[in-house]
């Protein structure tokens, strides 16, 4: 009897420890969340919605998308990066995460370290706007008009240490200009000050400007990509407009909290590259002022890394006061 309980025993212990890996290889069996910092309806919460949808064919379980909106993504990020790292908490990431990076003086999380940087899945530029009425008609107007006026040209972002405000601090510095920076709660009221010519330029990504422009209600004066636009294809970049150094991409991306099995990492990041070469989601991308692209883990961290880098520089540079 002794024996037999002790074989009954190593049977059951034997089990229970081979339940990770089987659990590990259902995944998913229940509904999964991705999460993001953004207001609904913009363009995170639109492109997570996208590729929710995608996602969810291929992995055969729902997945909800849920906006928590504030503190410029940080709040969501102190969330997943405390979640458990089973697949099931997701989070979208825009480029603004390694802005605030930068700029914050403190974060609920370590920007690389607490977090598996899955894929990055959209890239797009900024656009530089102004108002047609101005008398800036490229980016060379802009420079000398800066260097002579009496009070500094102002330009609008979307918020204090944003992309926007951190990417138009690099170019002040490239262009020997002084600027000031009107914040704003979003890039709609900046882009709203500007048509009313309340401020003078705007810094943004495609997704608000574009429209506006083609019905000639804003003059684009230039993009920040290595190469031009292709929803603006006469536009030049700033390379163009003479600063070949000064290429500047945003980025959406798909990460979880940090240790999450190199097993679910692999399937998702499969799933995601299928979903971003669909000619459809392509289309639909394009249509918010992005392109897919996807990528490897290690490429996805290295560029949130390298980015940290130099917006930290940049917010050094310009003796920023951190948030």
């Amino acid at each position: 009897m002794i024996e037999l309980s002790r074989r009954s025993m190593l049977a059951g212990l034997s089990a229970f420890a081979v339940m990770p890996a089987r659990a590990e290889g259902a995944w998913p069996s229940r509904p999964i969340t991705l999460m993001h910092g953004f207001p609904p309806g913009g363009p995170v919460d639109t492109l997570s919605r996208i590729l929710a949808d995608g996602l969810s064919k291929r992995l055969g379980q729902p997945i909800a998308v849920e906006p928590k909106p504030g503190a410029s993504g940080t709040t969501v990020g102190g969330q997943v990066a405390h979640a458990a790292a089973d697949g099931y908490t997701l989070m979208a990431v825009a480029a603004t995460f390694t802005a605030t990076a930068a700029m914050f003086n403190r974060l609920p999380y370590n920007p690389a370290e607490d977090f598996t940087f899955i894929s990055t899945t959209a890239q797009f530029p900024l656009v530089l706007v102004t108002h047609p009425d101005s008398p800036i008609h490229s980016v060379a107007d802009l420079i000398r008009i800066a260097r002579s006026n009496k009070n500094p040209l102002q330009y609008g972002t979307a918020g204090l240490g944003s992309l926007m405000h951190l990417a138009m601090e690099l170019f002040a510095k490239e262009a020997h200009i002084q600027l000031q920076h009107i914040p704003y709660q979003g890039g709609m009221p900046a882009i709203t000050d500007l048509l009313g010519k309340r401020v003078d330029l705007v810094l943004d990504p495609p997704a608000v400007p574009l429209q506006f422009v083609k019905d000639n209600k804003l003059r684009a004066l230039g993009v920040t990509s290595a190469s031009r636009f292709f929803a603006l294809p006469d536009v030049p970049t700033m390379v163009e407009s003479g600063f070949p150094e000064y290429v500047v991409t945003g980025f959406q991306g798909i990460t979880a909290p940090a240790r999450l099995p190199d097993a679910i990492t692999k399937k998702i990041n499969s799933a995601l590259a299928d979903v971003l070469s669909e000619p459809a989601v392509i289309e639909k991308l394009k249509t918010t002022g992005n392109s897919p692209k996807p990528s490897s883990p290690d490429e996805f961290k290295a560029r949130v890394v390298s980015d940290i880098t130099l917006w930290k520089s940049v917010v050094a540079d310009a003796h920023l006061a951190r948030i």
